[in-house]
């Protein structure tokens, strides 16, 4: 072998050295990703909260820690809105247990049948006191979902009677009576449901919980009518938008993925339209039928399914009317019950311009605590150490803890500063 063949199999000192250095390159840049994806370097904090000063304000705070203490997610992957998004979305929960209820059924005015589960109390309030939590899920959701599931057996357990409402058309199993279904703003269903409690439990008091769009429709339900807030304690609302006609731009957008999970939600609620597609589209005619279809098959995104299909069912000359009417942004500055508004900073959802609505509200009206965690996802809020969520989110003990506090303070206050609208009663001072 002569020198020049010898060269050709010597291997230059450098290249292993190169080597590790582009393997090490590589890794750096994994870890890169995964730090930023995973978004690992983000603190732990209590939630940014924005109250006016006021005697209720002070007890609440003192009396529901989850307000005042750091909310700490999982660490390996808590911290990332998306994940805590997407396994609310896929499991609901890590621990989801079977509450054993009643299913109720409303006829309503227009021939629809507005259907509710309802949970009695597993023992007595802290207070000694009747109360009933007023629950409305999210976007499509019912009583079977793990979330609410998960929710109604922690407060029964605390000694809350729950009535969960299930969206007109939400339920696989339960046919629709009439050409309408769930709307993103509509609150005659849960408007029949509350009137049914107070009918039936002429003692009870109530709290009224709103999750994702109930959050919309309980506020909103608040808003309309004064006399809706008799015998309502307080109000929680998780993960709302407050404004579909500002919220639908947001969701045209890439960042956070917007536009990806409206595709999602526009795909998921395809499904539910189509599975009652001879109860919505019967009466019509077939080339009506057909064009409806037709739009609903092409729909990429929400805002497509509202227009061509969702506002019709209340008449809404345009999706612009639709959004306006069906909103509580115009509503919810009536609501003079002690108001809890809870988002999260990395909700891909709701778009940052969307939380000075109850940022605004909170800093004008005594009643309303608004609370902005820095993490969360959309009504995800799971709890735990490095890895694997505790069963209970921070969501779930927040509301109760919230709860329980209004409870021990119309307790212990006099009958006169009662937050319970249909309460007369009237205080008198005697001078010493």
């Amino acid at each position: 072998m002569n020198n020049r063949e010898a060269d050709a199999y010597t291997i230059s000192p450098e290249l292993p050295a190169m080597f590790d250095g582009m393997k090490m390159a590589a890794v750096a840049t994994v870890l890169y990703i995964i730090v930023r994806c995973l978004n690992l370097k983000s603190p732990t904090a209590p939630p940014d909260l924005t109250y006016q000063d006021t005697p209720l304000s002070r007890f609440l705070l003192k009396s529901c820690p989850q307000l005042t203490k750091e909310y700490i997610p999982p660490l390996l992957w808590g911290k990332s809105g998306h994940l805590q998004t997407a396994l609310y979305g896929k499991l609901g929960r890590v621990s989801s247990p079977n509450p054993s209820g009643v299913r109720m059924y409303l006829p309503m005015v227009d021939g629809a049948t507005a259907t509710f589960d309802l949970f009695e109390p597993m023992g007595n309030h802290q207070t000694g006191a009747d109360i009933t939590m007023v629950i409305c899920p999210g976007i499509g959701n019912h009583s079977e979902k793990h979330y609410i599931r998960t929710f109604v057996d922690y407060a029964q357990k605390d000694g809350y009677r729950c009535a969960v409402l299930n969206h007109l058309g939400a339920l696989p199993n339960i046919e629709l009576t009439s050409p309408r279904m769930f709307t993103y703003g509509c609150t005659w269903e849960f408007s029949s449901m509350v009137g049914y409690i107070k009918r039936t439990y002429p003692q009870t008091q109530l709290i009224v919980v709103g999750f994702s769009l109930g959050g919309n429709i309980v506020c909103k339900f608040l808003g309309e009518n004064m006399v809706n807030q008799e015998r309502v304690l307080c109000c929680v609302s998780i993960c709302q938008g407050y404004s579909a006609l500002r919220a639908q731009e947001t969701f045209l957008q890439w960042d956070q993925f917007r536009r990806f999970y409206n595709f999602l939600m526009a795909d998921n609620m395809k499904k539910i339209i189509l599975s009652h597609r001879h109860s919505l589209f019967g009466g019509s005619s077939g080339k009506t039928i057909d064009a409806d279809l037709s739009r609903l098959y092409t729909a990429t995104s929400l805002m497509q399914i509202d227009d061509n299909i969702m506002r019709k069912f209340h008449g809404h000359s345009s999706l612009k009317e639709y959004y306006e009417k069906e909103s509580c942004v115009h509503y919810i500055h009536n609501v003079r019950v002690p108001l809890l508004l809870v988002n999260s900073a990395d909700d891909p959802l709701v778009h940052d311009s969307l939380l000075a609505i109850p940022r605004t509200l909170a800093a004008k009206k005594s009643n309303v605590v608004f609370a902005l965690t820095l993490h969360g996802g959309h009504l995800g809020f799971f709890e735990g150490a490095v890895l694997f969520p505790q069963p209970l989110t921070w969501m779930d003990k927040v509301i109760v803890g919230y709860a329980n506090a209004m409870c021990q303070w119309e307790k212990q206050k006099p009958p006169c500063q009662s937050t319970d609208l249909s309460t007369k009663s009237s205080c008198t001072t005697e001078k010493a």
